[in-house]
């Protein structure tokens, strides 16, 4: 699943590290978001996209490219 957290979180001036301690996760947690090797559960995908004042569906895209 495709995300636009790296840019959402650089946009905001921010590291993982900051992301993560915002979200109560690991900085690792949100490397492996942003890479694409970890699809977060349903709450912290809505935790993350009302962090950034977006829908889900504006951070998180499910279709292929």
């Amino acid at each position: 699943m495709h995300n636009h957290i790296r840019a959402l979180r650089k946009a905001q001036g921010l590291t993982q590290a900051d992301l993560a301690e915002a979200m109560g996760v690991s900085r690792n947690t949100i490397n492996s978001i942003e890479v694409g090797r970890y699809v977060p559960s349903l709450p912290l995908a809505m935790r993350l996209a009302r962090f950034f004042g977006k829908p889900v569906e504006e951070v998180f895209d499910d279709t292929a490219s």
